[in-house]
């Protein structure tokens, strides 16, 4: 029997998935281990030991083995995604050194010199020093560099989680080039690491062999290490595919490969994203991220905490659909449907703005989150339906940015992550867009998207654009109301747009009172 089936490993915010395709895209099956998102020892830190990915890879594989649903040999690639960001130290073996700094953690260093000299002149005629400063801050390494100097001196390697976990499965310091999201000296034109020249070197001084390896997607990074296959139960020898981070291969695995197709990703973060050959910035200065494809970019527009508020709202709000979920032995957002139907479009009023977390443009680092219009006809569901519509309307005025910045409108929207199951939140995003919403036809969208990339490399599809063809399809379609678009149309044209600009003095007084 000739291998045809893929194993892709997607190490995600809240769980490590499993996961076996056969080359039309037909999830075969699963096993899915919750891991702990990070622990925290002050505000504002996210942290977790990197064992604890490693062991969570490790259980997911001999579960979806233990299931005996196809023999091992029928598996061709291996394919892994990761959530984005995470960073971890490494020495020579690949031990850590430390915990992983999570994505979600928002340490800073404040008061680093300036980027001086050319640069820095050129970067003040641009008015970019604010961006320069922003990037300089929060990047991990300069952090680490400066308030654990003993770390970062015994530091082999320094490492996205994927890096790390590639390491662990093949044994080389190597990782896939649409991999590279985070604050690193990262070239994202050209999509390698950046000349000695590039500014990026000033604002994170580290030696360049410090990173690993960079292998485009589709490409071969290694092949699965003895040691590896007696810890995770994967054939010794499969070759280990570049595949892309978690977003970038959600993409992809939802179908969107042209530019004309927007993809909407309801996870912790909300995001859109549209797949683009030409290097686009859609706001000055931020770059397109790698595409899970080769030579091509991922416009994106980010909401931080997008559907992290879903949960929010179960651990503050949802104590009846706690106690209901309990008696059914279900989850409690499978519950929060009923609250969003029973909420007429518009939330009566109440509007919500997402910006929980900062940005460094729009929204800028002084940004908080918003509710207006409250009366006393609301209570708890109004609350719920403005959180999801609050993010829709976000993610619209992103999509509307991408399309001025590239010339192209979305015309089209695939919605994947966990969101993506609620179907209120796929109607409401249909209404609120004015376009035919597409659930992808499985809901592990980012981890199809790694075994697109293990199916190309391989030869299991000639190309990008006939694996996408041949392993995405489309699943349940929404189509939008229209009375209900023009209620929608009507306050984020007219209300929501204009928050932002209203309130942020107030914001930027809030901050200089209260230092948050």
């Amino acid at each position: 029997m000739t291998p045809e089936n893929i194993l892709a490993i997607d190490n995600g915010t809240q769980s490590v998935r499993a996961l076996l395709f056969d080359p039309r895209g037909n999830l075969l099956a699963k096993q899915q281990i919750p891991i702990e998102s990070y622990f925290s020892n002050e505000p504002g830190l996210a942290e977790q030991y990197p064992h604890v990915f490693w062991d969570a890879v490790c259980q997911a594989c001999h579960g979806l083995f233990a299931q005996k649903v196809v023999s091992k040999d029928s598996i061709a690639a291996v394919a892994l995604t990761t959530q984005r960001a995470t960073v971890i130290n490494v020495d020579k073996s690949g031990k850590p050194l430390r915990p992983a700094i999570v994505w979600l953690d928002q340490r800073r260093t404040e008061g680093l010199p300036p980027v001086g000299g050319l640069w820095g002149l050129l970067f003040k005629l641009a008015h970019a020093s604010g961006t320069v400063a922003y990037f300089q801050a929060e990047a991990e390494a300069n952090w680490i560099r400066i308030r654990q100097r003993e770390i970062w001196e015994k530091t082999h390697k320094y490492l996205f989680l994927s890096g790390y976990l590639t390491y662990q499965l093949i044994g080389r310091f190597v990782d896939s080039v649409g991999c590279q999201v985070g604050y690193v000296p990262f070239d994202y034109k050209a999509q390698k690491w950046a000349k000695r020249s590039d500014w990026k070197w000033k604002v994170l001084p580290m030696d360049p062999s410090l990173l690993p390896d960079l292998i485009p997607p589709g490409n071969v990074l290694g092949e699965i290490t003895t040691r590896a296959s007696e810890a995770t139960g994967i054939p010794a020898g499969l070759p280990l595919i570049a595949a892309a981070a978690d977003k970038a291969c959600e993409v992809i695995g939802a179908g969107c490969l042209e530019p004309h197709i927007g993809c909407l990703s309801y996870g912790t973060a909300a995001t859109i994203n549209t797949t683009h050959k030409r290097y686009i910035e859609v706001i000055p200065l931020i770059p397109p991220y790698p595409a899970a494809i080769p030579n091509a970019y991922s416009l994106e527009m980010q909401i931080y905490r997008g559907y992290w508020m879903v949960s929010w709202f179960n651990q503050e709000f949802g104590l009846y659909e706690q106690r209901i979920a309990e008696q059914r032995g279900i989850k409690p957002e499978e519950l929060f449907d009923d609250l969003v139907n029973a909420v007429p479009p518009g939330s009566q009023g109440l509007i919500l703005q997402p910006y929980w977390s900062p940005g460094l443009k729009h929204p800028g680092p002084e940004a908080k989150g918003t509710i207006i219009g409250f009366s006393d006809v609301h209570t708890r569901a109004h609350i719920y339906r403005a959180i999801l519509e609050g993010l829709a309307y976000a993610l619209r005025e992103g999509a509307e940015r991408t399309a001025k910045r590239s010339g192209i409108p979305i015309i089209e929207l695939r919605v994947a992550g966990g969101g993506s199951q609620s179907n209120a939140a796929m109607q409401l995003t249909a209404n609120i867009f004015g376009l035919p919403t597409v659930r992808p036809h499985v809901y592990e969208a980012s981890g199809l998207g790694a075994a697109i990339d293990a199916a190309v490399g391989v030869g299991l599809h000639p190309n990008f654009k006939t694996a996408v063809v041949e392993m995405t399809h489309p699943g349940d379609i929404f189509e939008p109301n229209i009375k209900t678009h023009e209620i929608y149309d009507n306050l984020y044209k007219k209300v929501y747009c204009k928050i932002y600009t209203r309130v942020r003095p107030l914001y930027k007084t809030i901050r200089s009172i209260t230092n948050m």
